[in-house]
């Protein structure tokens, strides 16, 4: 795709594009607009404001979307308000997701893609996140390679409520370094400054560019290349996914410099503020970055932090719970999606220990789930001969008083339902996953 500035000639036959028309009208190509078409409908996502769900989309635009495209072009469009949904943190306080139209939705992917080759460019090679084939694994790996080359230290920032801090004034500066066509910008300012409805009201925006729309990550990236570039003109180790930024130096004294520094450019340069509660200078294996951490041995070794198992572990719960007075084998198939994606995220983990105990952990989980279905002494005496316990036994375990948890630890109930018992009713293993995923690398 050529770069914004250039001459073109679009699909449509409209002839040649000067400088400031040409980007409007690659985001109306039919050609962008049906792969932004097909990137709304395998995201899906819940419905904006008005209503419209993503099954409603196609016949909607069959009947305006040349009503649609001409204020585009004509630089008249106006986006609607964004659905304000709120989402529980699970280390406390909450994210604010702004939910557009899925017509908005549809404009917004046009424009990304649109948008995305003209600025890849000129992105860091620190920068990992919303990326064409790049991932948070690459950044992971990367800072590994620092630590392991004797960068043991690491400043951690984290940028305080960074989507809903945006100022726009400073972010359209940069969008406008490389955009000539006042159609887009404009239509990029009235995204961001459209309003966020609550409870039927209707709130203006006058800062942010709230999580939830397909434009969101490349502004963000836009914005904080100015970061990028400040990191490497002081020829820093760094890795940034989106807000999430990661120096790595060989001395505390020198992070603590860093930190000083990075915070007085991010206030004077972008208007933004470090969150000092959460952002620190430390030994990489007291953090974590993108769910990982590391081994603090000399080796390094990639482990899965400490707070990616516990957010697990309350997923696990979670559906547990709302598995009640189902099947077993019903319950194991909602799980299983839920174990799949977190291992195959979390596939880069060198420690295997902690993978054996959370199969461990989530067997034991089942376990207590049907001996709470089992009920009664006499049903759980009857369910642990038919799984081969001698009668004795049965009998002595169906009456020990004791908790469901303790019961689904123990040995009987080891031995009536193995490991190799939910292995047949199509529990996925995380340990057996781990394994498929090292060996594909």
């Amino acid at each position: 795709m050529a770069r914004a500035g250039a001459q073109a000639v679009t699909a449509d036959g409209a002839g040649p594009k000067s400088e400031e028309d040409w980007l409007m009208s690659q985001v109306v190509e039919r050609g962008n607009m049906q792969r932004a078409y097909s990137q709304v409908m395998r995201n899906r996502g819940a419905p904006g404001i008005d209503g419209m769900r993503c099954e409603d989309l196609k016949g909607w635009l069959q009947g305006n979307w040349p009503r649609v495209k001409a204020a585009l072009l004509e630089g008249t469009y106006q986006p609607q308000a964004v659905r304000r949904v709120d989402i529980a943190k699970p280390q406390g306080g909450v994210r604010t997701l702004g939910v557009p139209t899925v017509v908005d939705r549809l404009i917004q992917q046009a424009l990304n893609q649109a948008m995305q080759p003209v600025f890849e460019p000129t992105f860091s090679q620190g920068s990992y996140g919303f990326r064409p084939g790049r991932s948070a694994q690459q950044a992971v790996l990367k800072a590994t390679d620092y630590i392991r080359g004797g960068k043991r230290w690491v400043v951690d920032m984290d940028l305080e409520k960074f989507f809903d801090r945006v100022n726009h004034d400073v972010l359209m500066a940069r969008v406008a370094r490389q955009v000539q066509d006042p159609r887009v910008l404009r239509l990029i300012r009235r995204f961001l400054e459209a309003g966020v409805m609550h409870g039927g009201v209707e709130t203006a925006r006058p800062q942010g560019t709230p999580q939830g729309g397909p434009l969101s990550p490349l502004l963000s990236n836009i914005l904080l290349t100015d970061l990028d570039r400040e990191l490497e003109r002081r020829q820093l180790s760094f890795c940034r996914y989106a807000d999430d930024c990661n120096v790595y130096v060989s001395s505390q004294r020198a992070g603590q410099r860093i930190m000083a520094g990075v915070r007085r450019f991010l206030a004077k340069r972008l208007k933004l503020t470090v969150n000092e509660a959460k952002s620190a200078v430390a030994r990489p294996w007291e953090r974590k970055f993108l769910g990982y951490s590391v081994t603090a041995r000399h080796a390094s070794k990639i482990r899965v932090a400490r707070q990616s198992i516990e957010r697990l572990r309350g997923r696990v719960r979670e559906l547990c719970r709302q598995g009640r007075g189902r099947s077993l084998r019903r319950i194991i198939e909602t799980l299983n999606p839920a174990l799949r994606g977190w291992m195959n995220y979390f596939c880069l983990t060198q420690s295997r220990r902690p993978i054996e105990e959370l199969d461990t952990w989530l067997r034991r989980r089942l376990r207590c789930i049907v001996w709470r279905q089992w009920k009664r002494p006499k049903t759980r005496e009857s369910k642990l001969r038919a799984q081969g316990l001698e009668a004795q036994r049965a009998w002595k375990s169906s009456v020990n008083g004791r908790g469901p948890w303790w019961n689904a630890g123990a040995r009987h109930m080891v031995a009536a339902l193995p490991p190799k018992y939910f292995t047949q009713l199509g529990l996925v293993s995380l340990v057996a996953t781990h394994q498929h995923l090292q060996c594909s690398v």
